[in-house]
């Protein structure tokens, strides 16, 4: 089954073409991103297997025109790896927020989308741009099933005392504010492949996925089911992440609003898209650049790396104190795959638990790799996530459902 995996941000598509011929047999026929959408100039990235990547610059006005320059590189007639756009059999969808409307993917119908809309309020960098996703593949590939998978979905299983917050319960009731936690396709993910890959059974685990990137969250997993997350009714909540604050006095809200005169939309923004590495440095959002910068001995900089550190090492001790215990911690996301000295620093700090680094190993970058020495308590591990794959596999089966 051909099919075109779609994940959209606020002003990015990312891309894959995949050939799925069951869970664990299938070929990434083409890959790629669109950037810069609705900006003065954007680009078009494709890349096919074995082949140089095709980069092409130009002005992009919405995320429909964006659709379409995914679907003409594949059909292009020099570099393109399909006949025609029949040839697209499904495509699947990551959406960050379901609420707890979902427990898994679904098909996409008018009942699902106003779900999904419903949904905006929790994850306002998000949401909104699956929507223009869905709506641009309809448009373009009209008659083509399309299926979602939510972030959330893998957290539904967090207890009760877990996702609630000690407001009034009327709140609940009335408008689900609850934690939800996002990156659960991610977690989910890499918690089976690093059970496997460093020889643990899931079913019996317990089990720390750090998930690290522009966007971080870590999660609790017992016997392959989330207990905890630390992102919360939207992904702002947990750690310090590229431009979003993580967990504040509730407080600190008021009085800047107070103090600045700003509006609750004007806080939102600052919050999700002004704090951050981009907000404590004063520079960047981009972690690249942040190490740059603290290598030249920039101290805003050094400051956001080591909060970074001490957020991941707070919320592993803190889910090693709820699970009773830890087999495996695992790495992912761009920052935890490429970056050997946040890795480093954390485990630094663990060998309370009976961890035992492997410095040499830990050099490894964007490679599953076991990072923790044969006689470690505690297996440690750089897991490469792959969320495309999981959206084309349940995409595969509920289509499969579908015709049969």
């Amino acid at each position: 089954m051909i099919i075109l995996v779609i994940n959209c941000g606020s002003s990015s598509i990312k891309y894959q073409l995949l050939d799925m011929k069951s869970d664990d047999v299938y070929t990434l026929i083409a890959k790629g991103i669109v950037e810069k959408i609705g900006l003065p100039m954007g680009g078009i990235e494709y890349k096919r297997p074995g082949k140089d990547k095709i980069f092409r610059e130009l002005e992009i006005p919405d995320h429909k025109a964006g659709m379409k320059l995914v679907l003409d590189a594949l059909v292009d007639a020099e570099t393109g790896v399909l006949k025609s756009f029949d040839d697209i059999e499904a495509v699947g969808h990551r959406i960050v927020q379901g609420a707890d409307y979902f427990s898994g993917s679904a098909i996409v119908n008018e009942d699902v989308k106003d779900k999904i809309r419903r949904c905006i309020d929790f994850a306002p960098l998000h949401n909104a741009a699956h929507l223009l996703g869905i709506e641009a593949c309809a448009e373009v590939l009209p008659g083509v099933t399309q299926v979602v998978t939510f972030d959330t979905a893998f957290h539904q299983t967090m207890p009760d005392y877990a996702y609630m917050y000690a407001i009034p319960y009327e709140y609940y009731e009335k408008y689900h504010l609850r934690r939800y936690g996002a990156h659960g396709t991610s977690h989910q993910f890499v918690a089976r492949k690093g059970a496997d890959f460093v020889g643990i059974d899931l079913n019996n685990s317990k089990i720390i996925t750090c998930h690290i990137g522009n966007g971080s969250s870590v999660t609790a997993i017992v016997n392959g089911k989330c207990i905890d997350t630390s992102m919360g009714l939207t992904p702002l909540e947990g750690m310090i992440m590229g431009t979003r604050c993580g967990s504040i006095d509730p407080n600190v809200v008021t009085y800047i609003e107070k103090k600045e005169g700003l509006s609750p939309e004007e806080m939102e923004t600052l919050m999700n898209k002004k704090s951050g590495f981009l907000g404590l440095s004063q520079k960047t959002s981009d972690a690249r650049e942040m190490d740059e910068l603290a290598n030249a001995g920039d101290p805003k900089a050094k400051l956001v790396l080591k909060k970074l550190t001490y957020d991941t090492i707070k919320l592993i001790g803190s889910y090693v104190a709820a699970m009773n215990g830890v087999d495996a911690i695992f790495f992912t996301g761009g920052i935890g795959e490429h970056n050997s000295r946040l890795r480093r620093r954390v485990c630094e700090n663990l060998t309370y638990l009976g961890l035992k680094f492997d410095y040499e190993a830990n050099v490894a970058w964007g490679v599953d790799t076991i990072i923790s020495m044969p006689d470690s308590k505690v297996k440690v591990a750089l897991i490469t996530t792959d969320e495309e794959l999981v959206i084309a596999r349940d995409t595969m089966h509920l289509v499969s459902d579908l015709e049969d």
